[in-house]
C-alpha cells in the first residue's frame, strides 16, 4: 500500500530524503506542493483551498487509497483532507493538529507573512541575503546543516508569492473552521505526531483535544522539534512503519 509524504513551509521534498532513506520502503512517495521548489498551474492561487483541491487531485488520480503522512502546511491539509475525503484513504498521519483549534495563534513569522507589506518586506529580506547566510538562519531554526543548505536554494521568489498567499488565505478563524469538521476525521485511522519541543503547531492540551476529536492515536516525539524528520529520521521512520503496517 502506498505511503504519500506531504512537506510544509519553507521546504520541498527534500525535507522528507533522510526518513525516507532510512525508512528503507519502496512504496513511498514524496508530493511537491505548487510552488515550493517547482512551478505551479496557470491560475493557480496558492489558497488553502487551493492546495487541498490538488491534494485531493493527486490521492484521486491513484488507482487505491494511501497511508497520507503530513508535516508542517502539509500536516494541516492532510488533517483537512481526513475530514472531507476520508475514501482516498487507509490512515492519515499529521504533526499540525493543533492548527485546527479555536484558540489557535499563528507564530510570528506567520503573522508578518498575514500582513500585507510586512510579509513582502520579510521574504524580500530573505531572498535578497547570500545563500550562505540563508542557510545559517535555516540551520538556526534547527534545520540539520546538510538539509539548511538544500532547503535553503530551494527559496525563490515564486516560493515567497505562495506563501504569502497561502498563509493570507488561514488568518484565523479560518484554520478554526476547518476544524469544525474534525469529527469526519474519524472514519479512518488517524495518527498525531506529536513532536514535543515543536513550537509552530499548537501546543499544549488543546492540540491532545484536537487529535481525541479526530480520533487520532498520539505518537509522542519526545524532545523532537518541528524538523523531527531531519533531527531523528530513523526514529521516524520506525514510528511511521509501525502505524501503517497497523500495529
Amino acid at each position: 500500500m502506498t505511503v504519500v509524504l506531504v512537506h510544509g513551509n519553507p521546504e520541498t521534498p527534500a525535507v522528507w530524503a533522510p526518513l525516507v532513506e532510512a525508512w528503507g520502503r519502496d512504496d513511498v512517495m514524496c508530493l511537491n506542493l505548487p510552488g515550493f521548489g517547482c512551478s505551479r498551474p496557470a491560475g493557480f492561487a496558492a489558497t488553502k483551498e487551493d492546495y487541498l483541491a490538488w491534494l485531493i487531485a493527486e490521492l484521486e488520480a491513484r488507482a487505491e487509497p494511501v497511508h497520507l503522512v503530513g508535516h508542517d502546511w502539509g500536516g494541516g491539509l492532510v488533517g483537512r483532507l481526513a475530514m472531507v475525503r476520508p475514501d482516498l484513504l487507509v490512515s492519515w498521519a499529521s504533526d499540525a493538529l493543533g492548527l485546527f483549534h479555536p484558540r489557535y495563534i499563528w507564530h510570528d513569522a506567520a503573522r508578518i507573512w498575514q500582513t500585507p507589506g510586512e510579509g513582502e518586506a520579510l521574504i524580500s529580506a530573505m531572498l535578497d541575503i547570500p545563500l550562505a547566510e540563508r542557510t545559517a538562519g535555516f540551520a538556526a531554526l534547527g534545520i540539520p546543516e546538510a538539509s539548511a543548505a538544500v532547503l535553503a536554494s530551494a527559496a525563490d521568489a515564486e516560493m515567497g508569492a505562495c506563501v504569502l498567499s497561502l498563509y493570507r488565505s488561514a488568518i484565523q478563524p479560518a484554520m478554526a473552521e476547518w476544524g469544525t469538521a474534525a469529527e469526519e476525521a474519524t472514519a479512518r485511522r488517524g495518527l498525531f505526531l506529536h513532536a514535543t519541543e515543536d513550537p509552530y503547531v499548537g501546543r499544549g492540551t488543546g492540540v491532545l483535544d484536537v487529535a481525541a476529536t479526530m480520533g487520532a492515536t498520539v505518537a509522542e516525539l519526545v524532545g523532537r522539534g518541528h524538523w523531527w524528520m531531519l533531527e531523528d529520521p530513523v526514529g521516524g521512520a520506525a514510528v511511521l512503519e509501525d502505524w501503517v503496517s497497523g500495529h
